[in-house]
């Protein structure tokens, strides 16, 4: 009988305990559908659309580079001699023809004294020998003088005039020695330091002459660059079309900025396009010629070229829309049922502040301008969209302080 009884209780504690839990896991299943139901009820999250700004602008395609002087010239003696005198400052801007070094010039003067005594030696001999001819000239009238020997002083008389051309082709060249024994600058630019200094030995000629300093010109300036074969292309197809001179027959313009600089504050023109490819590199180089009036411009500084790449119709965004993906853009516009989709695009330049998108955005595409930082928005959200506009900053400001003043 007692057996009975704790059988039965048994019985009805293990009934309990499985009453109890079918009750906890239904009342987990009522919480759960309705925290579905709440989520399913959220309202939608504000932001603001627009289409993208259409306008008809100036590509311009930008590419790294560096400065270089239009000409370099090596300073090297044609005459070998002892440096005398230095005559410039170091760094100085010099003038064509400005004196930079001089080198002991007595050798070079003595050359010279001794080729007009030469010159002044033959110019005798030539008078001598033509008072010579005359005085024989009567004299083979009559038979006095043979003929034989009347033509040995003629031809001494020749002899005698070529040794006065040679004497004074002499006289050139010690002449022309000692002007050079005077370093002048061939051209006009910024001169380096000097690579000799007074006392020393230079040795001229064609051959292991000796480097006495370097000018580089300042007004203008060229500026070179590397295109890839994709941007080589493209201009081709352009000039084919005719929409886009080519460079090689057409100052085509540029803008350059410095790496201080915000904006595009120096111009130019294409002056010269590479014959091949860098076989290494697969680029092509490219330069530009702009003034430096101001010579804050120097070879071998290096900044970025704008190229002007023809007239198009483009679709422009701000920036503050533009979401990256890794290695891609994306904006996020919103489909006719006002929920937000991914949509890769390509992009190009700035223009006025806004970025222009060169593919993958269509013009009556809804771009979420607003409230793509807040962290709910994602790809299939449902979103409660605010028609805006997107204009240039400048205008916006513009149209904001009417506003206010009102």
């Amino acid at each position: 009988m007692t057996a009975t009884i704790q059988n039965s209780r048994q019985a009805f504690r293990r009934t309990s305990t499985v009453f109890a839990a079918l009750t906890m896991a239904a009342g987990a299943v009522g919480s759960l559908a309705g925290s579905a139901s709440a989520q399913s009820a959220m309202p939608a999250f504000p932001v603001t659309v627009a289409p993208p700004l259409a306008k008809h602008i100036k590509t311009w395609d930008e590419f790294p580079g560096r400065f270089e002087a239009v000409a370099r010239v090596e300073l090297r003696p044609r005459v070998s001699g002892y440096v005398e005198k230095v005559h410039f400052t170091e760094g100085a801007l010099v003038k064509q023809g400005d004196l930079l070094f001089t080198l002991d010039k007595r050798p070079f003067q003595i050359a010279v004294d001794a080729a007009k005594a030469e010159v002044a030696r033959t110019q005798a001999q030539v008078i001598f020998a033509k008072a010579d001819l005359e005085r024989a000239s009567p004299l083979v009238e009559t038979k006095v003088l043979s003929e034989q020997v009347f033509e040995q002083r003629k031809s001494s008389l020749g002899v005698a005039e070529a040794q006065v051309l040679a004497a004074q082709a002499q006289l050139h060249s010690a002449e022309l020695n000692l002007e050079w024994a005077e370093v002048r600058a061939p051209i006009s630019g910024r001169v380096s330091d000097k690579k000799i200094d007074v006392g020393n030995l230079v040795l001229g000629g064609q051959v292991n002459s000796t480097l006495m300093a370097t000018i580089v010109t300042v007004d203008p300036i060229h500026f070179v660059f590397d295109t890839s074969e994709a941007d080589y292309l493209r201009y081709a197809r352009l000039r084919q079309s005719g929409a886009l001179p080519s460079s090689r027959l057409a100052p085509n313009p540029v803008r350059i900025k410095l790496g201080d600089e915000t904006t595009w504050a120096h111009e130019g023109v294409m002056d010269f396009i590479d014959n091949s490819f860098n076989q290494r590199s697969g680029t092509i180089r490219g330069r530009a010629v702009l003034p430096n009036k101001d010579d804050i411009l120097s070879p071998g500084i290096f900044a970025r070229i704008s190229v002007y790449g023809g007239d198009i119709d483009a679709l422009l965004v701000p920036d503050a829309a533009i979401v990256s993906d890794q290695a891609h853009k994306i904006l996020y516009t919103v489909n006719a049922d006002n929920v937000i989709v991914a949509t890769p695009v390509t992009l190009g330049q700035l223009y006025e502040g806004l970025r222009v998108v060169r593919s993958g955005l269509k013009p009556d595409d809804r771009v979420v301008i607003e409230g793509v930082a807040n962290p709910a928005i994602r790809p299939g959200t449902k979103v409660a969209p605010t028609q805006g506009t997107i204009q240039p900053p400048q205008t916006a400001a513009a149209t904001k302080g009417s506003t206010a003043e009102k």
